[in-house]
């Protein structure tokens, strides 16, 4: 006799500006990613940054708004199985959602060059945080899957929910603390990296 059951979903608002690694994921995780786009004036570096203080998307984490935000949901189905007098796990489908929340500059194609030097470094860093975030989720539901799948057969089904949830609860955690060492490390290196930007941007473009 199979029994199936729906894993417990967590909501997820991550924020800000981080190296997107490419993964291949399962055929088992299943995995959609969305993007939207909140529009923004201004034609100076202060302008700029005061519409997105004003205009970025509101995190429930920080109580305060951010030039770009992922939103992260996790689920999922998991069907359990008989095998001889115990209860097994037959099957596991994690999924996790990603939306991207992204800045995008009505005035970017009257811009100077050197704003729009400054405005293609900034958004591009933003992406690529964004990205990282959404990869940190796609990485942990993988985690959570292999997890769930080697649970070892109990009694009772109910020990066994309570086994599933128990990895539930500890992977989500361990992906929130992953999403928040990454949002500070950026953090503190923010500066350095957006200089580093600019300057290989502006090189790049002097030898073309």
């Amino acid at each position: 006799m199979k029994h199936s059951r729906r894993l417990r979903t967590a909501a997820v608002l991550a924020v800000l500006t981080g190296i997107s690694l490419p993964l291949s994921a399962s055929a088992d995780v299943v995995v959609q990613k969305s993007t939207t786009y909140f529009q923004i004036g201004g034609r100076t570096a202060a302008e700029l940054d005061a519409e997105l203080a004003r205009k970025g998307p509101l995190t429930q984490a920080s109580g305060s708004r951010h030039p770009g935000a992922t939103q992260i949901r996790f689920g999922g189905d998991l069907t359990y199985t008989r095998r001889g007098n115990r209860c097994a796990i037959d099957d596991v489908r994690v999924t996790v959602e990603t939306k991207l929340i992204l800045p995008r500059w009505k005035n970017r194609k009257h811009a100077s060059a050197e704003m729009a030097l400054l405005w293609d470094s900034l958004s591009a860093d933003i992406k690529r945080h964004e990205e990282r975030h959404a990869e940190i989720a796609r990485q942990h539901a993988k985690l959570l899957e292999q997890r769930l799948l080697k649970l070892r057969p109990e009694r009772d089904c109910e020990t066994l929910q309570d086994r599933v949830g128990a990895v539930t609860d500890e992977l989500t955690l361990a992906h929130d603390e992953a999403q928040m060492r990454f949002d500070q490390i950026e953090a503190k290196n923010f500066q350095d990296r957006m200089l580093r930007i600019l300057r290989h941007r502006r090189e790049s473009r002097e030898n073309q």
